[in-house]
């Protein structure tokens, strides 16, 4: 197997999701932030890219206005900035939706993409859905990113569920999941981390809560 050719992207750290209604709950969002940091300091000791994105919803928004504070990204984040980074605004929940980023990445030969950032329940998995189809490898970072609990007309889940439950469906066909630990030796030893798919994982499910 070849050694992946990695970019690391930073999706929405950015400090609407640090306060306030959006705040994430698990894990902790000062847990999750701590291995983001990490992460980024691993991929900038390695040479992997880094890709930095932040969403806009516009200068009349109430959340996510780039004129307004919440628009930032976190300082601990911030203070990393390179010029070597690749900064990126989206207006939607993928990553690659109409923001070049996926001719970007092709152009620099890379074939796969470490995600980490928030949410887990929204543009995490946007992103990495898309990605199949511009033939791009996914990789999500389970304690570098976080889900928010939500409630709604379709039903109300927790924060913990909802999050443990999407890395679950990730690993199951869009991603392959793993620790930043477990990552960062990923890296360290040049090779790919180990991706679960669909078969295996309807028959294990199966076999794991038959009738």
């Amino acid at each position: 197997m070849t050694s992946p050719n990695r970019a690391l992207v930073l999706i929405d750290v950015q400090q609407e999701y640090f306060d306030g209604p959006l705040k994430v709950q698990h894990p902790p969002v000062r847990t999750s932030l701590g291995q983001i940091t990490a992460a980024v300091d691993a991929a900038t000791s390695a040479g992997i890219p880094v890709i930095v994105v932040q969403h806009t919803a516009g200068d009349q928004a109430p959340i996510f206005n780039p004129t307004t504070s919440g628009f930032a990204l976190h300082p601990d984040i911030e203070s990393r900035r390179s010029s070597d980074w690749t900064s990126v605004t989206k207006r939607f929940g993928s990553v690659f939706a109409d923001t070049g980023l996926a001719e970007h990445l092709h152009t620099r030969g890379v074939d796969t993409v470490t995600l980490v950032g928030y949410m887990t329940n929204n543009c995490v998995i946007a992103s990495a859905a898309e990605a199949e189809t511009h033939g791009i490898a996914v990789e999500v970072l389970s304690d570098a990113t976080g889900a928010i609990s939500i409630s709604n007309g379709a039903g109300e889940v927790d924060a913990r569920t909802v999050h443990e439950t999407l890395m679950a469906v990730l690993h199951s066909n869009f991603a392959a999941v793993a620790s930043t630990q477990t990552w960062m030796s990923a890296l360290t030893d040049a090779r790919s981390l180990a991706k679960d798919n669909l078969p295996a994982s309807a028959q294990a499910g199966a076999a794991r809560f038959r009738a």
